[in-house]
């Protein structure tokens, strides 16, 4: 149930906490940008919700937009909202890359794979964290090794397929010990029932184990071994190598090549008008000054670093004129753009095919039939 509801104008957001406010003149209406949003987004406390507010203050501030946040802690509270018109933005991470797809929940009659493009995101970096006295520093170093796994925890355990997939490696080749949740999964370490986890490097349960005995290490990635990125890339298309700075283990002096991920995603349905998403882009570009400050993860929202793929979706085309209008589109952005663009074709005709005859089957039994139909449009396409 999506009840908590925050919405920015001109009084500010209280929820991104002390804003650098630099002077801007009076608030200016934007051509097509529309006067009035609404974002679903990650629930409040989120590194997720409190970027989205300070997006939304700015561009109040700048161009008198009123936004309203729609927080929910769930994938498809978050999601629901968009497909239905509800919501006009979603800020989505993983589950942007499970609805495209028909993946998981979205492995359903009444969903399927969705309609989204993505307008830009911010880089996160993710790997395997282990303890340093476990000796696991490199991705063949996880076999045979506990490995602490959450089984509803989707989207971290799709990230560990690509580092898995690096040295040639899959589930099977580890030892997995579950827990219930992801925090718990990162305590197992702290408390030696298990030897590595998939992490984002920022979760704050990781500063103890770094403090510990045990020690902190991180499954480096080399950006320089092609091969292993190419297995990482068809296990997940949305990952890239990533030098992450941030973080438990991590800093400027200490940083590790990890994978990179985005989120948050902006996103909207396929069908929103391409002048409304072009304005978008332009105003998250020209007010990142009015929000870079806000804390230390925000400078990441430059658009020369947010504006540029992988995604976990295809971008608009209102996006992708506006990052060719400000010099940031490439050819080889172009080519991700089109692969991307043909792997989502695939999937819905794929889909169109297999929904017919498939609504009176068993949930498990359509998930697998499903799944099976899925691999075999991907891999038709080479």
């Amino acid at each position: 149930m999506l009840t908590r509801r925050r919405t920015f104008g001109l009084a500010g957001a209280a929820a991104a906490g002390a804003l650098a406010r630099p002077a801007i003149a009076q608030p200016r209406p934007l051509p097509d940008l529309p006067s009035t949003m609404v974002w679903s987004v990650y629930d409040v406390g989120s590194t997720g919700y409190v970027e989205a507010s300070a997006i939304a203050d700015a561009m109040g501030r700048a161009y008198g937009t009123r936004v309203r946040l729609q927080p929910s802690g769930t994938s498809i509270g978050r999601v629901l909202p968009l497909r239905q018109g509800r919501a006009s933005h979603g800020w989505l991470a993983n589950e942007l890359f499970f609805a495209v797809e028909g993946l998981y929940e979205y492995a359903a009659p009444d969903w399927g794979p969705q309609e989204f493009r993505t307008l830009c995101g911010r880089v996160n970096g993710f790997s395997v964290v282990a303890t340093r006295e476990s000796g696991i520093t490199r991705p063949e170093h996880l076999r045979g090794k506990r490995f602490a796994f959450v089984p509803a925890n989707s989207s971290v355990n799709i990230k560990v397929e690509p580092v898995l997939a690096f040295a040639g490696l899959t589930w099977n080749d580890v030892q997995l010990v579950q827990f219930p949740s992801y925090v718990a999964s990162l305590r197992a370490l702290i408390e030696g029932r298990a030897d590595a986890a998939g992490a984002a490097p920022a979760t704050a349960v990781l500063r103890e184990l770094e403090a510990s005995p045990r020690g902190i290490s991180w499954v480096e990635l080399d950006p320089q071994n092609a091969r292993g990125w190419q297995a990482a890339q068809r296990a997940v298309p949305f990952v890239e190598p990533f030098q992450e700075t941030v973080g438990a283990g991590l800093s400027q002096q200490n940083p590790a090549w990890v994978m990179g991920y985005r989120y948050p995603m902006i996103t909207v349905k396929t069908e929103t008008r391409e002048e409304e998403v072009y304005a978008l882009m332009k105003a998250v570009h020209e007010t990142f000054d009015l929000y870079k400050d806000v804390n230390p993860i925000m400078p990441r929202w430059e658009m020369r670093l947010a504006g540029t793929p992988p995604m976990d979706a295809a971008f608009h085309p209102g996006a992708r004129r506006y990052l060719q209008d400000v010099g940031i589109w490439t050819p080889e952005h172009e080519q991700w753009q089109e692969r991307t663009l043909r792997r989502h074709e695939a999937i819905k005709r794929a889909w169109e095919q297999f929904l017919p005859g498939a609504r009176s089957l068993g949930q498990q039994e359509f998930e697998a039939a499903w799944a099976e139909r899925r691999a075999a449009a991907i891999a038709a396409l080479g």
